[in-house]
Parts: structure tokens; C-alpha cells; sequence
């Protein structure tokens, strides 16, 4: 099962909206099959393992992380697919969480006579396919705020000055965070003060050319917050392609953005803040499993205020920007029992800088 995860780890940035998955065939001690989901309408990965095993697929295990579809997607079931090949036993790491599956899959292959075992490595299983089991389970997208700073915890001058905080490898690494997102989220501030752009750039990756050229085929999705259209048309981020504007402005603008290529969507909100939690559901009923959020202390603060960050990716350089730069969040506490906990479950040397992955504590 870890050889199958690490099949899976591969579609890290290409499967959305559908999940990681790998599978692994084995018979009488040795691997006969290999093969990992890479696209949304391409072939799952059981099949690709299948077609691998040939012949020697009877009467082998078949490990896979995800419970087998039971479907007819896109794609073929899976399940089917198993049975067909006369394997005589699967393992699975979890039970696929999708209302359309949930279950089905691993029924189906016992009433075929095959053997079942779930619940192998489930936990690496369900933190490679976070998001979108978070929007199966709760109709919302995995949320990870990407956040740079210095040792005093400064994002930027108080004249907005940010670029760059960190070096070369942590840009890579920020990259590499675009790159697996379903969506990359910005708001007006950070466009109109940094002239940002969001765009995956491949040779900053460093990734290998397989998957750079796969990452590549499925960008993310970039969306703005603005909620009362203070962007222009003329900014660096449109003039890069493409894009979704989340406003509560008029709809009167609709068609000015639409032929410049770009959507404009109409999202709730008061005095002129878009309901950031109704933006993650619209996001979620469009197939996004995992949201971006680089962003500015006040927009970045109003994800923490409400509850909607899951992840927290933090970036710190070695250097001190003094108490006249601007804060990490926007987000006032009076008191210290007010002060959020979080668990550092991560935290590493990228080249010069370090990188802390943080996660809120629940109910804390």
C-alpha cells in the first residue's frame, strides 16, 4: 500500500477534480501490475495496473488507495474492471467518500466472490486526497493559506515594499503549492499593490518533465476577490489570462469582463465583503477540492476570523522588517485566551528560509 500511495503522490498535480489514486498488483510475492490515476477522463489507476498485470492479474492482490468506483463516470467502473480480471482479493486504504461510490465499490466485490480489506494506511490515504474529501463529506474545498514573513512576523514595508521576503527555494515550493490547487485565491489589495499575476511558472517547479508537462495541462483556476470592482481591467493578473472575479458589485459589469475572457461571479456579502464562506461553496459545487489563498493580511485575516483554514503554509526568512511593516494577519485579539492554538506539524529548512506547516487546533 505505501508503494500504491506513492503511485498516487504522482497525480498530485494533474487529477482534479477527481482524487490521487494508486494501485499495485501483486502475485505469489511479487508487483505484476503498477499504475496511477494522471487526468480527470483518463483511465483510473486500477486499470492502468490491470493492463500491466496482463494474464497474472487472476488470482493476485490488488492494493489500491481508494475504494474502486462503482460507476459509470467518465470512466468504466473499476470495480468491474477487478472483477473481470479475476483478481481473488483487494486491499484498499479507505472507502471512497463520494456519495456515488461510498461503499458500492467493495459491495460489489464481495458479492463477486473477491476478497476485501479496508482500511490500510488510511491515514496517509485521506492527507493525500484532503480536499476532496473535504467537499464530498462537506461541500466546501480544502483550504490552505500560504502566508510569507519575516522573523518578526512582518509580510511586507509599510509602504507595501514585499518582493522578496524569501529566496529562490521557497518560491519553488510556493509553486509547487499553486500547481496542486484546484484554485489560486488573491484579493484586490495584493493585486493593485504587487501587480500579482498567480500563474504557475514551470521553470520554477523543479519538478521532473513528466509531471511538470501534467501540472501544466491543468493550471489552476485563478480567482479575485474584489468586491467592489477595484481592479482594473488593465492589471498584470488579468493581462495573464483567464480568471474568476468574486464581487458583490453590480452584474451590470458581466459583459465587459466576459469579452475580455474573464467570469464575473455575484457573491453575497455586506458592505462590499464577498461571504467568503458561500465563495468556497460555489468553488466546491464547481468541482474545486483544494483553494489557495495567497493573499494580504486583511483578506488572509478574514479566512482565519471565520473558520475556514485548514492549512496554514508558512514561509519565514531570516531577516527582520521592523514594527512599522505590515502583520501577517488582520485579525485583533484583545485578550490571550482569544489567541487561536495551532499544531506545527511540519517544519523544515527550503534553502535559506524555513517552512512551517501549521494547522488550527479544533474546539482549542
Amino acid at each position: 500500500m505505501a508503494r500504491a500511495l506513492e503511485l498516487a503522490r504522482k497525480g498530485l498535480y494533474s487529477t482534479h477534480p477527481n482524487p490521487r489514486v494508486g494501485c499495485v498488483i501483486v502475485r505469489d510475492g511479487r508487483i505484476v501490475g503498477e499504475g496511477w490515476h494522471a487526468r480527470a477522463g483518463e483511465p483510473h489507476a486500477e486499470v492502468h495496473a490491470l493492463r500491466q498485470a496482463g494474464d497474472k492479474a487472476a488470482g493476485a492482490t490488488a492494493y489500491v488507495t481508494l475504494e474502486p468506483c462503482s460507476h459509470h463516470g467518465r470512466t468504466p467502473p473499476c470495480a468491474d474492471a477487478l472483477i473481470a480480471a479475476r483478481v481473488s482479493r483487494v486491499v484498499v486504504a479507505m472507502q471512497d467518500p463520494n456519495p456515488q461510490v461510498a461503499g458500492r465499490g467493495l459491495l460489489r466485490l464481495m458479492e463477486n466472490g473477491i476478497a476485501v480489506h479496508c482500511g490500510v494506511l488510511e491515514g496517509e490515504a485521506r492527507s493525500l486526497n484532503a480536499g476532496f474529501i473535504k467537499r464530498m463529506e462537506l461541500g466546501l474545498p480544502f483550504v490552505r493559506v500560504k502566508l510569507a514573513m519575516s522573523l518578526d512576523g512582518r509580510t511586507a514595508m509599510a509602504s507595501g515594499e514585499s518582493q522578496w521576503i524569501t529566496g529562490p527555494a521557497a518560491r519553488a515550493a510556493v509553486q509547487r503549492l499553486r500547481a496542486r490547487a484546484s484554485v489560486v485565491l488573491t484579493g484586490a489589495d495584493t493585486v493593485l499593490a504587487d501587480g500579482a499575476r498567480l500563474t504557475v511558472r514551470p521553470d520554477e517547479l523543479g519538478l521532473n518533465a513528466e509531471l511538470t508537462a501534467l501540472a501544466m495541462t491543468r493550471p489552476p483556476v485563478r480567482v479575485l476577490v474584489d468586491g467592489r470592482l477595484r481592479v482594473p481591467l488593465s492589471a498584470p493578473f488579468y493581462q495573464a489570462g483567464a480568471a474568476l472575479v468574486a464581487t458583490c458589485a453590480a452584474a451590470s459589469a458581466r459583459d465587459r469582463f466576459l469579452e475580455e475572457g474573464h467570469e464575473l461571479l455575484a457573491v453575497p456579502g455586506s458592505k462590499g465583503h464577498v461571504d467568503l464562506r458561500k465563495l468556497l461553496a460555489e468553488l466546491a459545487g464547481r468541482g474545486c477540492n483544494e483553494v489557495l489563498v495567497e493573499a494580504g493580511p486583511r483578506l488572509a485575516g478574514a479566512f482565519a476570523r471565520a473558520g475556514l483554514v485548514d492549512e496554514y503554509q508558512l514561509f519565514m526568512a531570516a531577516k527582520f522588517l521592523g514594527s512599522s511593516a505590515r502583520p501577517l494577519l488582520d485579525w485583533p485579539l484583545a485578550r490571550m485566551a482569544e489567541a487561536p492554538a495551532l499544531k506545527i506539524v511540519d517544519m523544515r529548512a527550503v534553502g535559506d528560509d524555513w517552512r512551517i506547516t501549521a494547522v488550527p487546533v479544533p474546539n482549542a
